[in-house]
């Protein structure tokens, strides 16, 4: 049982001194001045303040939707291509959670270039 004990020991010192010199991952996050161009064809989704949602397109007014039927009516509006974006536009007074949610249910429904609408400036 001693040797087993002094072998653990001389396993936990190692580990100890080499923790700190293993490098983790550096996350490199865009800021809001380097952001792209909005692509020509985009299919946004509207988080309002009071928690309701609606969905809209290019050049159509924007149609109410629930968290359920939400994933339909995007990909309804992307025309069976999964190329085209869908963009998250909230109220900055918006819960995060409603965001989160929302982003659930577009990746649960196969929706995959999503992105979030920023103002550019202050």
């Amino acid at each position: 049982m001693v040797p087993f004990i002094d072998v653990m020991l001389v396993l936990l010192i190692i580990f100890m001194v080499s923790a700190p010199l293993i490098t983790t991952g550096v996350v490199d996050l865009p800021s809001v001045g380097q952001s792209q161009q909005r692509p020509p064809k985009v299919v946004e989704v509207v988080v309002e303040k009071d928690g309701r949602f609606k969905v809209r397109s290019e050049g159509e007014e924007g149609r109410a939707a629930t968290l359920s039927d939400m994933g339909a009516q995007v990909r309804r509006l992307q025309g069976g291509s999964a190329q085209v974006p869908v963009v998250i536009s909230a109220d900055r007074n918006v819960k995060y959670d409603e965001v989160v949610k929302v982003m659930d249910t577009l990746q649960k429904a196969g929706v995959q270039r999503l992105g979030l609408s920023v103002q550019q400036g202050s």
